[in-house]
């Protein structure tokens, strides 16, 4: 079995995602944009994993491989390929099916909880009933076609969406580690100006390691998810 995934700047890696990989025996390779577009063949790969990345996926100009990028994910979603999407990722799928991704009134970014919404609907993930996560984020998106929401939070309605089996968008990351957000607090603490949900560098590096476990085990029951046949 062959997982790849697409990374859009060095900081911002599989994370906790990694090590559960690995436990399953996937093969695990990669296409970091910030170097090299190199895109598999679809029928290569088992798994697609679409990362983060401070980028907005409407920045073509300046990043011209989210074209290509964005036309491998519609691909892999039409293709019944298992795709999850975090943050950036989840942007891209929703764009890449041709929804609108735009700035959200507030940015969320440090520990803010979500909620499942998804009731007793037995055809779709659920997470639990509320749960911390870590976020960083400042844009949403309208739902892809065909997707159920599935998350929420104060700060953002579109949280988390589902398409069919085998597609699962996270405006969230849950597979933060506290080494990854030392890395994310570290390139990007310019964006941590004082609002409704923004959390302090001190408030967000002081998270103790049971959240980080917790969010974790949930990203763990994601791919459980998608990848179970």
């Amino acid at each position: 079995m062959r997982a790849h995934y697409f990374q859009h700047v060095p900081f911002e890696g599989l994370g906790s995602i990694e090590p559960w990989l690995e436990s399953k025996g996937y093969e695990i390779t990669k296409t970091q944009f910030f170097d090299t577009a190199n895109i598999p063949e679809l029928k290569a790969i088992d798994l697609l994993i679409v990362m983060g990345g401070p980028m907005s996926i409407n920045d073509g100009q300046e990043y011209p491989w989210l074209i290509e990028e964005k036309a491998f994910i519609r691909r892999a979603v039409e293709a019944g390929k298992p795709v999850l999407g975090i943050c950036l990722g989840a942007q891209l799928i929703a764009g890449s099916l041709g929804s609108r991704v735009y700035q959200n009134n507030e940015k969320e970014i440090g520990w803010f909880p979500i909620q499942d919404i998804t009731s007793n609907d037995e055809s779709v993930f659920h997470f639990p009933a509320s749960v911390e996560v870590f976020h960083w984020h400042g844009e949403t998106f309208d739902l892809p076609p065909g997707a159920v929401r599935i998350a929420e939070s104060e700060g953002c309605k579109n949280q988390a969406f589902q398409i069919g089996k085998s597609v699962i968008g996270l405006q969230f990351h849950l597979e933060t580690t506290p080494k990854s957000a030392d890395a994310i607090v570290s390139h990007c603490r310019d964006e941590l100006t004082p609002a409704k949900y923004i959390q302090s560098e001190s408030v967000i590096l002081a998270t103790p390691t049971q959240k980080y476990q917790t969010i974790n085990g949930v990203m763990a029951e994601v791919l459980s998810y998608l990848t179970e046949t």
